[in-house]
């Protein structure tokens, strides 16, 4: 039996109301096995994980993403708070409907938390944030968001639904309103369409294409059984995380978080250093790590058997760091992680597992992408 990735679940606890999202009975309806994932009660598998995981990378998966949280910000001064509140640049979205993904950080440079921002206005953007994240992250924007006299939304009136896969555009396509279907085929990767509150976003967290929709929680029930009608595979959690884990994705709560800066889990590309003058919230904290950040996040391929979990030790050059991610790859049919170690670590790597050294070599992420091994 193919053994998965051990999901960190970020905020889990026991015998508490957990959160229903609007498609829960239909995953009660399939027989998906349920857990506890950020306070809310998500299918972590159906029928098998490894069919999940494999369906999205050969034809069309889909995903119940509505514990994420939508949160529209509006206001003259919105795209001013944007370019404090993030270190990715918000001026680079020139064209509405451009999406940009970006860190938003603490003062000491961590990771508050790492979303999307779609420009659909110039007074007017809409974010996409981690589920167990979105408490603190409201919290964060509506404190940040009061000198700017920007209007912070939550809007729990619309879920998330994201469906992936090499197939998955054209069978999306099939099941909305025909103008809107046209303008979602002719997105651009990164990019975004909307109809009324209907909302299509060529994005996703798997290394396939696709789509994530944003509707009213009811037509997100109408969708998910038409697209389940035209033979879209239901995936749950352990299939999301094996599928970003290949795609070289970090996962928030366990490859970064307030501790952890950009620079430290591979994401120094969505810092955008110019223009100079742009003093992001986190700024002086990065610029002071920009030319030796102390620590580095390494991709690496189990040469040896065994598998790789997370908190892991992993050393290298003689220093030692743990994994953050890791588990079985099951497009390269073997084990891969992401760890993070001291800046100074180099090749030969290895890992320990069950008290024993086993070798790994570091690799660029992404491992897999279109369905294809890359490393």
């Amino acid at each position: 039996m193919v053994r998965f990735s051990r999901l960190i679940v970020p905020g889990a606890t026991t015998n508490r109301m957990l959160k229903k999202t609007a498609l829960h009975s239909q995953h009660a309806a399939l027989g998906a096995r349920l857990v506890d994932f950020a306070g809310w009660e998500m299918p972590i598998q159906y029928a098998s994980q490894l069919e999940e995981h494999h369906a999205v990378r050969r034809d069309a998966g889909m995903f119940d993403v509505a514990h994420m949280a939508a949160v529209d910000l509006a206001g003259a001064n919105a795209r001013a708070f944007l370019r404090r509140l993030l270190a990715n640049d918000v001026a680079r979205l020139g064209v509405g409907g451009k999406a940009l993904y970006s860190c938003m950080l603490n003062p000491a440079g961590g990771v508050i938390d790492d979303l999307i921002v779609y420009f659909l206005a110039q007074d007017f953007y809409r974010l996409v944030v981690n589920a167990g994240t979105t408490v603190k992250d409201l919290a964060w924007l509506h404190d940040q968001a009061q000198a700017f006299g920007v209007d912070v939304r939550h809007r729990s009136d619309l879920g998330i639904l994201a469906v992936q896969g090499p197939a998955a555009r054209a069978k999306v396509a099939a099941v909305l309103p025909p103008a809107l279907a046209a303008q979602a085929l002719a997105l651009p990767v990164f990019h975004a369409a909307w109809e009324a509150e209907r909302f299509v976003a060529r994005t996703g967290y798997t290394g396939e294409d696709g789509f994530e929709l944003i509707l009213p929680h009811d037509e997100l029930v109408e969708v998910w059984q038409a697209l389940l009608a035209a033979g879209v595979a239901p995936c749950g959690l352990g299939a999301r995380d094996t599928l970003r884990l290949e795609a070289g994705m970090n996962l928030y709560g366990q490859d970064m978080d307030e501790t952890v800066s950009p620079l430290e889990c591979g994401l120094g590309w969505t810092v955008a250093w110019d223009p100079a003058d742009r003093d992001f919230i986190g700024r002086a904290a990065l610029q002071a790590q920009r030319a030796a950040p102390p620590r580095k996040l390494v991709a690496l391929v189990l040469s040896g058997r065994g598998i790789l979990r997370a908190h892991m030790p992993v050393r290298g050059a003689g220093v030692v760091g743990e994994t953050t991610s890791g588990g079985f790859a099951p497009t390269l049919k073997g084990s891969i992680a992401l760890a993070r170690l001291p800046a100074s670590a180099a090749a030969p790597y290895q890992a320990q597992i069950r008290g024993e050294w086993v070798a790994a070599r570091a690799v660029k992420p992404p491992f897999v992408r279109h369905g294809r091994v890359l490393v």
